[in-house]
């Protein structure tokens, strides 16, 4: 799978979460302390864009109905999302933000 080129570290402020899209793949990246992470940016129970949830510790509350998922895992945290989202590979070189789609 190729990498590819999503984001600016500096385009999401730590304790945030951005939508983007790669690939013609919509996902969402969350940016905690010095880490980064890589989902999709679906929510799996009513199809909101989870980029535009809001960060509680290492999980995504989607802005719709409240499911949350683990940004480290993709799986599902709090109901009523039952199914979990995808998790991809990520990594940030200088300023760049890349992932494996």
């Amino acid at each position: 799978m190729p990498w590819v080129k999503v984001a600016k570290t500096a385009d999401i402020p730590d304790g945030g979460i951005r939508p983007f899209s790669a690939n013609g793949k919509k996902i969402a990246v969350a940016h905690i302390g010095s880490e980064f992470f890589a989902i999709d940016d679906v929510c799996t129970h009513a199809q909101c864009s989870l980029g535009g949830g809001t960060l509680i510790d290492f999980e995504v509350e989607c802005p719709c109905h409240g499911s949350r998922f683990d940004v480290t895992t993709g799986a599902v945290r709090f109901l009523p999302a039952t199914v979990p989202i995808e998790k991809y590979n990520l990594k940030v070189e200088g300023e760049d933000i890349f992932v494996e789609i």
